[in-house]
């Protein structure tokens, strides 16, 4: 093989490979932001920013939606969540399914219906340790008539919706 065609073919070969993992992250990305309430864009960690930038942790422990920041980042499951403090971040990787949100951090009671809302952590139910977001006061306050109930075919419905882009629902 001459050397111009042997370059030829490396060249081709190392452009098709970075092609392909170009392709492979940013369909990861996506089913992120598919499974995920993220906010758009990337957090300097490369991963989309999770629960509008509250520390998890701060609102499970406290139920004040602390913000956190950028300086105390983890990323799980190609979420990035912000910290307020070095402490929670810490806590947060030793155990991260324990703290994330529930049904990706989408609005309960919206995933209850088969919907894919915002979920804003100023509207947060602790439940047996496990955190949920909702829409806004009022859909909260539907929520509180019928927590277990709301809970439970959340649970039931997430199962079906989980993998479905948000617009399709």
């Amino acid at each position: 093989m001459s050397n111009t065609l042997s370059k030829q073919l490396m060249n081709s070969i190392g452009f098709s490979t970075v092609a392909l993992l170009a392709s492979l992250s940013i369909s990861s990305l996506a089913n992120a932001a598919d499974e995920h309430n993220v906010a758009p864009g990337l957090t300097a960690a490369g991963a989309p920013l999770g629960l509008h930038g509250v520390d998890p942790i701060a609102v499970i422990k406290t139920g004040n939606a602390a913000e956190g920041l950028a300086q105390f980042t983890a990323t799980y499951n190609g979420v990035a969540y912000y910290f307020s403090n070095e402490k929670s971040m810490t806590l947060f990787q030793s155990a991260p399914n324990s703290y994330v949100p529930q049904n990706g951090g989408f609005c309960t009671f919206g995933v209850s219906v088969g919907k894919k809302f915002d979920g804003d952590p100023n509207f947060a139910s602790i439940v047996d340790g496990k955190l949920y977001v909702f829409l806004n006061e009022e859909i909260y306050k539907l929520y509180l008539k019928d927590k277990k109930g709301t809970i439970k075919t959340a649970a039931l419905q997430w199962k079906q919706i989980e993998h479905s882009a948000a617009h399709t629902l």
